[in-house]
């Protein structure tokens, strides 16, 4: 999508002009040379459109909602109504009227992500798209505001975002190649290694690979890191779960719940396109991806209900749930770099469990931290981005539905509290490293497309993640400056 930028309110040639109204009555609009007059039903609700021809240009109203309760999150909703109605005209250039504002930047910031996030599609069909193509938005036209150089950044983020919806969104038999290639080359600064089958036996994963077992397809850990401040020893590490399949092994899912199972590795997709955008962003942070990637299928090889596996951190599990697989190729990644990598802040990210969907629904990710200050930075950016997330407790005294007659641990510690307890699970592999958990089972792959995400899968906490390495970069460039 190509922006250009028109200070003065003048009119432009489009295939459709776009006016914004902030809800209220109204008889009037008045941006200079544009004028319409008696708009009768059109309220100016957030997100409300209506189409409309005045002397032979088509012209489509938008809703931003109240004034006085305008947000960032309110207009990109509002704008993402703009993308919905320009597709189903099959539209590719539009003239947007920037809306009468005292904050500029943030409604900007709005309307383009509106515009950016909203205009993907991702699909399989051919023979349908031959009668009814799929047509995305090619070029905006800013009316009403100078170009500026926020437009960069939120182009690449935005499209580092794509990048990750498009890798939940493939076939799950094509995802572990996939995220190699795609980890291969996410950017000339960023060093990847890949740890294969032998890598992985030799590393004594054993939890990795216990998961993989039944799988005809090989395991792999990815490692993608971008060093951006290499004088400083600040190291972040992001863990991704990358389970590309999941079928419950033995402990087998029902049909429905297989059913969108092929999203099971959205944390491994989020980590890589994080670490993406801070190295084309030029963010002065060191930060590593690092994501287990296997299948969890069910054989005559599957790992078994009963026994024990030796995990990389010397601790055994005695497999009570083979449904609770993340949990174990979370752990060996975890262990190995506490040992290996040295992180001062690592995060992981999984649709870790169905409890946490229960109890925060598809909007919202729950958030486990050991630490005050680095759970206090993500809600932050969650405030700053609008990614949902919410602290939960780590109940430590949970921890003995984990005892083990046979192990130190088992890998389930029943229903209850599911997301709670699987975060202490996690827990028990992160020794004393400042750690948080962002389990984004419910908002990584949505029942139906909402708002700015037209697909499934969303590639939730991309933006948030950016916005923590962020802050991290500028407090790494104030200290310096001191």
């Amino acid at each position: 999508m190509k922006f250009t930028f028109i200070p003065q309110v003048e009119k432009q040639k489009s295939d459709l002009l776009v006016i914004p109204f902030w809800e209220g009555p109204k008889a009037a609009a008045d941006y200079g040379s544009f004028q319409l007059e008696g708009l009768l039903d059109f309220t100016g609700k957030n997100g409300e459109t209506c189409f409309c021809y005045e002397k032979g240009e088509r012209i489509l109203l938008i809703g931003l909602g109240k004034q006085e309760a305008a947000t960032i999150e309110a207009l990109r909703k509002a704008y993402s109504s703009v993308v919905r109605a320009t597709q189903a005209k099959k539209i590719k250039h539009i003239a947007v009227l920037f809306p009468k504002c005292k904050q500029k930047e943030e409604f900007f910031q709005g309307l383009v992500e509106g515009l950016l996030l909203t205009s993907y599609s991702f699909t399989y069909k051919k023979h349908a798209l031959k009668e009814n193509p799929i047509v995305l938005l090619e070029k905006v036209t800013l009316i009403g505001i100078e170009e500026t150089a926020l437009l960069a950044k939120l182009e690449t983020i935005c499209t580092g975002v794509h990048f990750v919806r498009d890798l939940i969104n493939a076939n799950a038999d094509e995802k572990t190649e996939q995220l190699i290639s795609a980890a291969k080359k996410l950017h000339p600064k960023i060093k990847t290694t890949i740890f294969n089958k032998k890598k992985l036996e030799d590393e004594k994963m054993g939890l990795i690979l216990a998961v993989n077992r039944s799988s005809t397809v090989d395991p792999c850990l990815i490692q993608s890191a971008y060093r951006g401040n290499p004088k400083s020893k600040e190291h972040i590490v992001l863990v991704g779960k990358g389970v590309t399949y999941d079928t419950g092994g033995l402990s087998l899912k029902p049909t429905d719940g297989m059913l969108t199972m092929k999203c099971d590795m959205s944390g491994a997709a989020t980590v890589l396109g994080a670490v993406k955008i801070a190295a084309e962003l030029g963010l002065k942070v060191n930060v590593t991806a690092l994501a287990p990637v296997t299948e969890n299928c069910i054989g005559s090889k599957s790992y078994k209900l009963g026994d024990v596996y030796h995990s990389y951190s010397g601790k055994t599990v005695e497999i009570n749930n083979t449904d609770a697989e993340g949990r174990l190729i979370l752990a060996d990644a975890l262990s190995y770099a506490v040992e290996n990598l040295k992180p001062t802040y690592m995060i992981d990210l999984a649709t870790l469990t169905g409890a946490c969907v229960v109890a925060l629904g598809e909007d919202i990710a729950g958030l486990f931290s050991n630490n005050d200050t680095l759970a206090e930075e993500l809600l932050e950016s969650s405030d700053r981005t609008d990614e949902l997330i919410w602290r939960l407790p780590i109940h430590n005294e949970y921890k003995d539905s984990f005892k083990s007659e046979i192990a130190d641990l088992v890998n389930s510690g029943g229903r209850e509290a599911g997301a709670t307890k699987a975060a202490i699970f996690l827990q028990e592999f992160v020794g004393e490293t400042p750690w948080a958990h962002l389990d984004i089972a419910g908002p990584a792959y949505l029942s139906k497309p909402k708002h700015y995400n037209p697909t499934k899968g969303t590639g939730h906490c991309v933006r948030l993640l950016v916005d923590f390495l962020q802050r991290q970069s500028q407090n790494s460039t104030t200290e310096k400056n001191r």
